[in-house]
């Protein structure tokens, strides 16, 4: 697993430059700028975290947490504050401890989003990693509204090599879970993994949709363990946070999958959602590939953001 991991870790690094350039070269230039621990360094240091993304609460918290430290470790120089910060950004991102409970027991996976987010590939990609790691793995397109994700998804099970059970464009995403719950039963599935449509505009028919699909796999498959994933497109910043709690409204949410981190300079987000929502992210996508599509680590995404070593690279 060490190589894989360090490969990631570099590929994470590299795909966070532009977040990079962001907000640590202002972290950085605060650092160097100021030549006391004032109001000024506060309020400067507030705006970068903010214009970075990182969201107006959890700025907040991070700064409050190091006026305490400074105080405290009695800090007067600027540049001995930047390990406490970077510490403080690591607290604020601590959620309960993100399981995954679904690689060791029968499940049935909700993945959710809107449409663009990259769902769908998520979904292909996850199939692809759970596959390797031994599961048996089937795919349901219920997202039978966008006419090219059952074709989409069709090619992603092709390539990990699991089944898919599709509907045809405009059929009911519900009948469509129906048969997937009952071929998952039949053919003794570890994971059905669940491809939803993405419409948010008009949350009353999303709600509908997900409460029945929700009803029949609790009929169907009562000793299912259950997980809800939404997908969120890193690049999107504050409006990826947005998104989150409208689905958090319709879907129990157990996990988010942020995708599209390698583009954006709003990487922050990231902070923003596990601090404001304490929703764990679950796999982050920095890339095309499958290998780009990893369970998230927030202290490693902090190491990678601030251009840290991997703890795997110090031994």
């Amino acid at each position: 697993m060490g190589e894989e991991k360090k490969g990631f870790f570099s590929r994470l690094k590299e795909g966070l430059t532009k977040t990079r350039d962001n907000i640590v070269r202002g972290i950085d230039s605060v650092f160097n700028g100021f030549s006391a621990i004032d109001e000024d360094f506060y309020e400067e240091l507030e705006e970068i975290l903010i214009m970075g993304d990182i969201g107006v609460n959890a700025t907040n918290s991070i700064i409050e947490n190091l006026r305490v430290q400074v105080k405290e470790n009695h800090i007067k120089q600027p540049s001995e504050c930047k390990e406490l910060l970077i510490k403080s950004i690591k607290e604020q991102m601590r959620v309960e401890e993100t399981a995954y409970e679904f690689e060791h027991r029968q499940s049935v996976i909700l993945v959710i989003g809107v449409n663009g987010v990259g769902k769908t590939t998520s979904v292909g990609k996850l199939a692809g990693i759970l596959k390797g790691q031994g599961r048996k793995v089937l795919l349901a397109a219920a997202d039978t509204f966008r006419a090219a994700a059952g074709e989409q998804l069709t090619e992603w099970a092709n390539r990990a090599g699991v089944d898919i059970i599709g509907g045809s464009e405009g059929s009911d995403p519900a009948s469509v879970i129906f048969d997937a719950v009952n071929a998952a039963k039949a053919r003794n599935v570890d994971v059905l993994l669940c491809d939803t449509a993405g419409r948010l505009h008009n949350k009353k028919n999303l709600m509908q949709e997900l409460k029945k699909i929700n009803r029949i796999i609790d009929r169907e498959f009562p000793d299912a363990y259950r997980e809800n994933l939404v997908v969120l497109d890193g690049t999107t910043g504050q409006n990826a946070l947005q998104q989150a709690r409208d689905f958090g409204e319709v879907a129990d949410l157990t996990g988010i999958i942020l995708t599209k981190m390698d583009g954006t300079a709003k990487g922050g987000i990231a902070v923003a959602i596990q601090s404001e929502l304490h929703i764990p992210v679950k796999y982050i996508g920095v890339g095309e590939t499958i290998e780009d599509l990893q369970k998230f680590d927030s202290d490693q995404f902090v190491n990678a953001l601030f251009d840290r070593k991997a703890a795997d690279e110090e031994q």
